[in-house]
C-alpha cells in the first residue's frame, strides 16, 4: 500500500474514533414525547456540542418520523426505524444508549456495557419502570431523567462515574435484581 493510501486509511480511522453514536429506543412501546424531544432542534444542538455525529431512533410503535423534519446542517445524521428483530447490534455501536424505563431495554444496554441515560415516561400513571430506573440509578449503574429534564441531563450528567452492572448468569442477575429493587 503506498504512503497516500496509508494516511488515508489512517485518516478515516481517527475520523471514524471520534465520531459519537447515540442510540435511543423506545422498545416496543410508543413515546412519541421522548421522539419529539430528542429530535427537537434544541436537542440536536445540544448533541452535536457534546460531539455525537450520529443518532439512530428506534420508534417503537410511535407515530413520530423525526427524518422528514427539516435539519440544521450542524446537526448529527438521523437514522430512525420502528421495530426490527434485535437492537442488539445498534446498542453495541453506540456510545450512550437513551432508553425509555422499560426492563429488557435498559438491561440489553448494561449488557453490553454501554453509558445508560434512562427517560421515564412522566405520562404514565403508577409507572413501575420509574422504580427500576431509580434503583439502578441508586447503584450507581445508569442515569435517569424524565422528558421534561433530557437537555440539562444530556448536559449535566457525568458518566465517567457509573458503575459496570455485572455481568452473569439469569438467576444471578435475578437475584441482583431483587436486591436492587428491596425484594430481598
Amino acid at each position: 500500500m503506498s504512503d497516500t493510501g496509508r494516511e488515508k486509511k489512517n485518516f478515516k480511522r481517527k475520523a471514524e474514533a471520534t465520531m459519537k453514536k447515540l442510540f435511543v429506543t423506545v422498545g416496543t412501546t410508543q413515546f412519541d414525547t421522548l421522539i419529539k424531544a430528542i429530535s427537537s432542534e434544541k436537542t440536536l444542538h445540544a448533541l452535536s456540542e457534546l460531539g455525537f455525529t450520529h443518532v439512530t431512533l428506534q420508534t417503537g410503535r410511535g407515530e413520530i418520523q423525526p427524518q422528514d423534519q427539516p435539519r440544521d446542517k450542524t446537526s448529527p445524521a438521523l437514522t430512525c426505524y420502528g421495530l426490527k428483530n434485535s437492537i442488539l447490534e445498534d446498542i453495541q455501536a453506540a456510545d450512550l444508549v437513551i432508553s425509555h424505563a422499560g426492563a429488557g431495554s435498559i438491561l440489553d444496554a448494561l449488557g453490553c456495557g454501554k453509558k445508560v441515560l434512562v427517560v421515564v415516561n412522566e405520562e404514565l400513571m403508577g409507572n413501575h419502570q420509574t422504580e427500576l430506573a431509580e434503583a439502578l440509578a441508586r447503584q450507581g449503574y445508569l442515569h435517569f431523567c424524565g422528558v421534561s429534564s433530557l437537555l440539562t441531563s444530556l448536559r449535566e450528567m457525568d458518566y465517567s462515574n457509573l458503575v459496570p452492572f455485572p455481568s452473569g448468569e439469569p438467576q444471578k442477575f435475578a437475584e441482583h435484581l431483587d436486591h436492587v429493587l428491596g425484594f430481598s
